[in-house]
């Protein structure tokens, strides 16, 4: 497939794919029956430019074998095949997560929900302690087996009180046992004192390097608030309090969960674990689940078989990542100019801070692009973009050009336009994070980067005035992996409030199906497989129940997932 007609249409409305290919990187899939299936009844969507709409599709041994009116699949069926009845329903190729972390994703789906609304309750400091003990007494035995009691997705900018709970407010549900939440950007946490105590944080304990201890008022008594690497380095102390079997139900639990909202390849972008190896080998997936371990971890990985462009088992290692800064709505993002409204205890100067050292990051890109392995750079601040675009341009002049690399950058939510220019000069894919219009787009309007900035967060319409491939993703655990909701905020950027931030970055429907599919699919390589509805890729589906092409665009986050189909097999269904 050439670049050049997997952009054809970034700029314009239409709707645009590749050209169908007979090499593929995908391997080992799982075992099909010889029989012919004919998928029917229903819009057919194909993000092909070639033929963007079919009437029916043939799918023989896990693949597309013809797409096309009914008459041209009948004349190629082989005997008696099986006929899938869409009644109606609109079939896409499957969604392909360009960026999350499906072991959170599965800690997540054991933990204590503390989400605000719409996806929790987690509404004031209040609900989120009734909320943990209800949930600690439906959990009895799994919180008296592991001594730790678990929350997910509180955010501060949506509570009532406008700040993170304390320790003192999660002593107030257990001093027995360590609490530990995870802010809903899962960059931030809270605890209680137990788990304090349990992971020996004390006044005399030094912020780390790229994280902080936030500490009582005239006091250098920890508060319970961590951030970034203090924030990891205590969750990972109270994990490794889970067991073998925990841990293998948090990987499995996570690509699943990922399969609920029609995600047919799923991404593990931070953490490597042998364990992932294990699920896998025991052919307990039933997505494909790519991975990009952290570079420091991954260094000691690459000699692995799984580092690879073939799935063995639905599983693969694809690259490396790195983290250069933090999470806007957190306020730990680094920025080139100060927040609109500093954070607690810091002055109107504030502009965030690096997860690593400069000269760390340089040098990682340096032999990541040295030995080829490519690379996904977590960078929401503008001045974390600007170190990693300045390593890709030093590494590009040490090595030799980098086009054919797809390194990424991952989210963007202050890129200016002068480095997105720079990052088409070297290459570089933006895979952005439009669902921060929905979720947070009062808080950077109101609070965080104040009305001007806010208005060209995740900028999407900047990409396609320069016919850009761009990515968008849910960054689960996050956000829930909804991929209606990602498309919905792609397309209309409407805030919780109802403002809409930043019109001009608005995307056609048809370009954002694009970004949740074929481009994805181009940003780890396998475009000769997946993201698009054409003869010879993976018969990977998801079925909705209406056409996103002619729904209202302000109802697009309605739309309901109906089936996920992998390689032919149906691996969610819709009770």
């Amino acid at each position: 497939m050439s670049r050049r007609t997997l952009l054809k249409g970034a700029g314009a409305a239409a709707l645009s794919a590749g050209v169908a290919s007979s090499d593929f990187f995908c391997s080992e899939a799982r075992a099909q029956g010889t029989g012919d299936k004919i998928f029917t009844g229903g819009p057919i969507i194909t993000v092909d430019d070639a033929l963007p709409s079919a009437e029916a599709v043939l799918v023989r041994d896990g693949r597309i074998l013809a797409v096309g009116t009914r008459d041209e699949i009948e004349s190629k069926k082989q005997g008696a095949a099986e006929l899938i009845d869409l009644d109606g329903r609109t079939m896409l190729p499957g969604f392909f997560d360009p960026h999350s972390h499906v072991m959170l994703v599965g800690l997540q789906a054991n933990s204590a929900n503390l989400l605000p609304p719409p996806d929790g309750d987690g509404t004031d400091i209040a609900a989120l302690q009734r909320i943990l003990r209800d949930w600690w007494a439906r959990n009895k035995q799994t919180v008296d087996r592991y001594q730790l009691i678990m929350g997910f997705g509180y955010d501060d900018s949506q509570l009532t009180e406008q700040r993170h709970p304390t320790r003192d407010d999660l002593d107030a549900v257990s001093t027995e046992l360590p609490i530990y939440l995870i802010h809903q950007s899962s960059h931030l946490g809270c605890c209680n004192s137990k788990a304090l105590e349990f992971a020996g944080i004390t006044a005399d304990t030094a912020d780390p390097i790229g994280g902080v201890f936030r500490r009582r008022p005239g006091s250098n008594e920890p508060n319970g608030v961590l951030e970034e690497s203090a924030h990891v380095a205590v969750l990972l102390k109270l994990l490794a309090k889970l067991d073998r079997d925990a841990v293998m139900t948090m990987i499995k639990d996570g690509a699943a969960f990922e399969a609920r909202f029609g995600y047919t390849t799923a991404q593990e972008a931070a953490v490597f674990s042998p364990l992932l190896l294990e699920v896998a080998e025991q052919g307990g997936f039933a997505i494909d689940v790519l991975n990009y371990p952290e570079f420091f971890q991954f260094k000691d990985v690459i000699q692995s078989p799984w580092l690879s462009r073939d799935y063995r088992n639905h599983y693969r290692m694809g690259g490396t990542k790195l983290v250069a800064d933090g999470s806007p709505q957190g306020k730990t993002a680094w920025l080139s100019r100060p927040y609109f409204v500093p954070p607690q205890g810091k002055g109107p100067d504030y502009v965030g801070y690096p997860a690593m050292p400069n000269e760390a990051l340089m040098d990682a890109v340096d032999t990541a692009v040295a030995n080829g392995w490519q690379v996904l750079c977590h960078c929401n601040g503008d001045a974390a973009a600007d170190v990693y675009i300045a390593a890709l341009r030093e590494a590009a002049r040490k090595h030799g050009a980098l086009n054919g690399r797809r390194n990424v950058l991952i989210h963007g939510q202050t890129l200016r336009t002068d480095q997105l220019d720079a990052m088409k000069a070297l290459g570089i894919i933006p895979a952005l994070f439009p669902m921060h219009t929905f979720y947070w787009g009062d808080w950077h309007r109101d609070s965080v980067l104040g009305p001007e900035r806010a208005e060209n967060i995740s900028p999407t319409g900047w990409c396609m005035q320069r016919d850009m491939i761009f990515t968008t993703h849910h960054d689960a655990p996050v956000a829930n992996p909804d991929a209606m909701r990602v498309l919905s905020a792609t397309v209309t950027r409407r805030t919780r409030s109802g403002d809409i931030l930043g019109s001009h970055h608005c995307v056609p429907v048809p370009i954002a199906l694009k970004a949740m599919t074929l481009w994805p699919a181009y940003q780890h390589f396998e475009e000769d497989t997946k993201g698009s509805i054409e003869v010879g890729k993976l018969a990977d589906f998801v079925l909705l129940d209406d056409n996103p092409l002619t729904a209202d665009r302000d109802k697009l986050a309605e739309i309901t997932l109906e089936e996920t189909i992998k390689e032919g097999e149906t691996v969610y269904r819709r009770n």
